[in-house]
């Protein structure tokens, strides 16, 4: 958990991204950029968090369950973590994987989100327009939940980069260049318009993974 500011729990942004930066091909299509190491290094991350968050553009684009593959750390199914979705204003399909059975699922929105869901479905609403990320942080740590992996997508990886809501961040670079206009970088948000507003961040880590690179970093507090 971290010492600076109001209590939360020791929050995780984990992605993988082209050469170039990429999340996604053209227009947010689904890029399979992991390769089995790092599929496995994920599912480790997921099997030792309290709860895993992405927004609701990755549910809309991917449809993820957020479960653990336990069959791919070769060791028998253990508590799943909470899946946590970022959904300002309601848009989560009724259908969708993460709010099916076997793990249990809190939808985050803003307050004036009037979108019911599910009664198994768990619910934070704060915010105005925008989750408010601080307090739903501040009630997740009030649930007992101390460590939260972010998987993206760009907007939310932006929020919690921007915002300092982060311990540790975990990139892995596949060997690829996807290019274009539309493919998706893996920070979107505000434009850093000088050196004063970009994200400074501490280098823990470099080393292969597949056949691309795995680089860890830390939150720079300096």
């Amino acid at each position: 958990m971290s010492d600076a500011g109001p209590p939360r729990p020791r929050v995780h942004l984990n992605c993988a991204v082209s050469l170039d930066g990429r999340l996604a091909y053209a227009g947010g299509a689904r890029a399979r950029l992991s390769g089995p190491e790092d599929l496995r290094r994920v599912q480790g991350l997921r099997a030792t968090s309290d709860a895993i968050l992405v927004g609701v553009g990755t549910v809309l684009a991917d449809d993820p369950s957020l479960r653990v593959h336990w069959e791919l750390l070769g060791t028998p199914p253990g508590p799943e973590p909470l899946r946590v979705v970022l959904d300002s204003v309601g848009r989560t399909p009724g259908d969708a994987r993460v709010l099916g059975p076997g793990a249990a699922t809190l939808i985050a929105t803003a307050t004036a989100c009037r979108r019911e869901f599910p009664s198994h479905v768990l619910r934070y609403a704060g915010g105005e327009g925008r989750v408010d990320v601080p307090g739903l942080l501040g009630f997740l740590v009030g649930r007992g939940v101390r460590s939260v992996l972010v998987e993206g997508g760009s907007q939310v990886l932006a929020s919690f980069l921007r915002g300092g809501w982060f311990d540790a961040l975990t990139v892995y670079v596949a060997p690829v260049v996807i290019g274009g206009a539309t493919a998706p970088t893996m920070v979107g948000g505000p434009e850093s318009l000088g050196a004063e507003n970009v994200v400074r961040l501490a280098r823990q880590e470099l080393r292969p993974l597949d056949d691309g690179v795995l680089l860890s970093f830390g939150a720079d507090r300096a």
